[in-house]
């Protein structure tokens, strides 16, 4: 509904531009035929529009005032006045007493004919107050306060006789005033007595008529704060019977009529937003809202604050997130801050991520979820609304719900752009999507131009992300794959390629998993996704730089070993492996073929990784290339000292993977047999000078076999 009004309080008066959508203007109704019964019975009343706050009583007297202006009593031919004061404007009863005067001064018709009346009503209210009072009032300038003075010395001025001057002139006009005072809960102890005071005794006029309104329990509160009353419940009740004639009871509002409020504002909230549910989404809100929300939502005022929040924060986030997360948060955030500003404090936990060993240790029933309440409780949550909250926080966090005992599914909240997504927990709390992240429409439209070869803006966004935000973006795109969403997995290897060697972010898991795992624990899924005839293809455009070369080793090693990603032999037989790793080996050997004219000891740091990279390739052409190089000038033991990095104690020089890495490189027979005259200290040969040299040969001596 494009016209629902979300931030707007103000009371509806049935109008076109302000209507009635809960059904009032029919008790608004019967408030009027009880003025019309309660004059014709009294020639002065007090009634009282009770109910909650926000439950819409202000409303209910702007459509009382419209039928009282529009409509003809049932027995009278004239229409009533109406007058409005606001008790809290005034700090003192003489300057309360002059606004109900002047209130009724004013709602009397403008005619010659009522100038008398005003000015009797004028009289009194000079008659009871303050000379200083008068001016702003009752319609006064500064200068005839002299004149005013000298006229209450010379004539009959007291208060009675003002008083029963204007009650016949009230009576003779026979013209009923209804003043109206909406919110008296919201007065001081002070203030409230001194409205109550003014109604019973000086504003008791005949034809003057009270309709005050107000929410009952806290007015009794109210009331029990004076000396009057105490704090005597029964007491304050009594004093406030004697006041009132005539109670009007605000309808209930039924829980079809919260319902249907609900369902109204929230299809508003979605269609302003262009918003839509799926029917998982709608199962989950409406557990989230019957279960937990509606006992916390029970005023009108309470329903429209709740989603003028929602629709006050939505805006850049619509698409962005989960829409039930998001109402849940805005619930949160709205009626339990405490709860809301938790969350950031407890960011780790919440999503997952938290590296506190205590959280994985074994622990009694129950332990999780009571450490959570205990959070609750010293966020500020009452004690009745614990369980409730702790339901909402497993709707929103798979942490928790494992806490509570109800099983989670860890991807869920990322599936749905949840607040229990690492990716996603920020969104929800900055109310947009934070300057370092993507949004939805931005990464799938630099997927689709990587899928057509068009370098646009949001592709040059997507591909910094990369570098800069590696984990997020590959578990972005991980998620789309496991959903089932077609990713273009050709143009995402190359691009994954062209910066794997530019990658720029922090490591995650205590600081272990740096970014290029991250990008290789992706890429071979993302080989295996293209077709078979593909894949030879995809592999060697990988390769045609250094640092593409690498990751392309890795994708190609770790998609053809599933099982066992550290072997040193290809498992996989099918015949796009094959055409993969002859294309793979090709560009290898023309990466190294500068290095082919250094000497072994001056290699580079990336020709040692491209050699340990092609023993995982085609370790049998390695092996003719290698042996090339050591009968053309390169001597073994330099190049060892530097494919083997130094000793990190207390892990072995040799370990089990490089011993079978070497096998790989030149096979351990050819191994020992080149450098028999080393390992035995033949007195033709120099030993080395360099202590890492040395150390490996004694390594290789106690590998030795035999």
């Amino acid at each position: 509904m494009p016209g629902e009004r979300f931030f707007n309080d103000d009371p509806v008066d049935g109008s076109a531009d302000a209507p009635d959508l809960l059904g009032r203007q029919q008790y608004a109704r019967h408030a009027v035929e009880l003025l019309h019964q309660v004059r014709e019975q009294s020639e002065s009343g007090v009634l009282a529009l009770i109910g909650p706050w926000g439950s819409g009583k202000s409303s209910v007297l702007q459509m009382t005032i419209q039928h009282l202006k529009n409509t003809v009593g049932a027995n009278d031919t004239t229409r009533w006045s109406v007058a409005e004061l606001n008790p809290w404007m005034y700090s003192d009863l003489e300057s309360l007493t002059l606004a109900l005067f002047s209130e009724i001064r004013a709602a009397l018709p403008s005619g010659n004919q009522w100038s008398e009346l005003r000015g009797k009503i004028g009289a009194f209210g000079q008659s009871i107050s303050p000379l200083g009072k008068l001016t702003g009032l009752l319609g006064l300038d500064s200068s005839e306060l002299i004149n005013h003075v000298a006229d209450r010395i010379a004539g009959d001025t007291s208060a009675s006789a003002a008083k029963h001057t204007a009650e016949a002139a009230l009576r003779q006009a026979a013209l009923p005033v209804l003043m109206i005072m909406d919110d008296l809960d919201r007065l001081t102890p002070e203030e409230l007595l001194v409205v109550f005071k003014l109604i019973r005794l000086v504003g008791h006029l005949p034809n003057v008529y009270y309709l005050i309104s107000f929410d009952e329990q806290t007015l009794l509160d109210v009331l029990k704060r004076t000396d009057l009353v105490g704090s005597n419940d029964q007491r304050a009740q009594e004093f406030l019977e004697k006041l009132i004639q005539v109670r009007l009871d605000l309808p209930a509002f039924r829980d079809r009529d919260i319902a249907a409020m609900t369902n109204r504002l929230l299809n508003a909230l979605l269609d302003s937003h262009q918003v839509s549910m799926t029917p998982d989404q709608e199962r989950r809100f409406s557990e989230a809202y019957f279960r937990h929300l509606q006992d916390r939502l029970r005023t009108p005022r309470s329903i429209k604050r709740y989603f003028g929040q929602a629709g006050a924060t939505l805006g850049s986030l619509a698409g962005e997130v989960d829409i039930v997360d998001f109402l849940i948060v805005t619930f949160l955030r709205t009626s339990e801050p405490g709860a809301y500003r938790m969350l950031g404090r407890h960011r780790a936990e919440l999503t997952g991520t938290s590296t506190d060993p205590a959280l994985h240790r074994d622990s009694r029933p129950g332990e999780h979820a009571e450490r959570w309440k205990e959070r609750l409780r010293q966020a500020g949550v009452a004690q009745d609304n614990l369980d409730g909250m702790l339901a909402l926080l497993a709707l929103l966090f798979p942490a928790v719900q494992q806490a509570v005992g109800n099983g989670s599914d860890p991807r869920a909240a990322t599936r749905r752009r949840g607040i229990g997504s690492q990716d996603y927990f920020d969104r929800y709390i900055v109310f947009t999507v934070p300057a370092d992240d993507l949004p939805e429409a931005v990464f799938q439209q630099a997927l689709a131009q990587l899928a057509s070869g068009t370098q646009g803006d949001e592709a040059a966004q997507l591909l910094a992300r990369l570098r800069d935000d590696t984990h997020r973006i590959v578990r972005r795109i991980d998620q789309l794959r496991a959903d089932g969403t077609p990713v273009p997995a050709a143009a995402l290897l190359q691009a994954m390629a062209d910066n794997y060697g530019q990658l720029t972010a922090e490591p995650e898991v205590m600081g272990i998993l740096g970014s290029d795992r991250r990008l290789r624990s992706l890429t071979p899924g993302l080989l295996l996704d293209l077709s078979p005839d593909q894949r030879p293809a995809a592999v060697a455009a990988m390769a045609a730089t250094y640092d593409g070369a690498v990751l392309a080793t890795r994708t190609l090693h770790s998609a053809t070993n599933p099982d066992d990603t550290a072997s040193e032999h290809v498992t996989t037989t099918e015949p796009w492996a094959a055409q993969a790793r002859d294309a793979l080996t090709g560009r290898l050997a023309e990466h190294l073929a500068p290095a082919a004219g250094r000497l072994a000891s001056d290699i580079t740091d990336q020709d040692e990784t491209l050699i340990w990279m092609w023993r995982h390739t085609a370790p049998a052409s390695l092996r003719t290339w290698l042996r090339d190089r050591l009968d053309h000038g390169w001597e073994l033991l330099p190049l060892l000292a530097a494919l083997i990095p130094p000793q990190q104690f207390p892990f072995p020089l040799i370990d089990n993977d490089t011993w079978a890495g070497l096998d790989a490189m030149f096979t351990h027979d050819d191994l020992y047999t080149r450098l028999t005259p080393h390992l035995n200290n033949s007195p033709d040969t120099t030993p080395p000078t360099d202590p890492h040299q040395t150390n490996i040969l004694q390594a290789l001596r106690d590998r030795r076999p035999g």
